[in-house]
């Protein structure tokens, strides 16, 4: 078995073993980084313990270099599946989480950056996953920025209409109906 073949292997046991832990149901909170964002995941992590926040860890679990997609990819399948109702990713500028994240179908992952787009990617756009860069925001902001986020509710009206539009674009590709 080469290298490459064995490192996905381990990948889809983390990720299998994330998606079987039970730690609070599907109202718990998907979280997961590469190695850029670790240090903050675990600060976040701590951070919704203390508010009684359940927590779902996709890893990693290090500063040892990995791969963002994978991790992304697990926390977005959590959320995807229903597994969680939320999910937030963390690696170094965020962008990239954000990519795979929206790649899932049922996503809508949302790159905030201060607490304006937070409130903003969930009441208009009705965000599930949030992707934060751990290389471009401080801790207290980190944590501002999930509070506003997991406490801003979806506003339907004529947001509504907008998310369903999301929505039908993801389905026209994803049933390979392209128009």
């Amino acid at each position: 078995m080469t290298a490459e073949h064995e490192i996905r292997r381990l990948v889809t046991l983390v990720v299998d073993r994330a998606l079987a832990i039970e730690t609070g149901g599907s109202d718990a909170v998907a979280i997961g980084c590469d190695h850029g964002g670790y240090r903050l995941k675990e600060l976040l992590k701590a951070h919704l313990a203390e508010r009684g926040v359940a927590v779902r860890d996709c890893g990693t679990n290090s500063t040892d270099s990995v791969d963002y997609p994978d991790f992304a990819h697990a926390v977005a399948r959590l959320v995807g599946e229903g597994a969680c109702t939320t999910g937030i990713i963390i690696d170094g500028a965020g962008i990239g989480s954000c990519m795979v994240a929206n790649k899932v179908p049922e996503v809508r992952a949302a790159l905030c950056y201060d607490l304006s787009s937070a409130r903003n990617s969930r009441e208009h756009n009705h965000a599930n996953v949030l992707t934060l860069g751990a290389g471009l925001i401080g801790d207290g902001l980190a944590r501002q920025i999930v509070d506003e986020w997991l406490a801003t509710d979806w506003g339907p009206g004529r947001h509504a209409d907008r998310v369903a539009k999301i929505t039908a674009v993801e389905s026209t590709y994803s049933s390979g109906e392209r128009q």
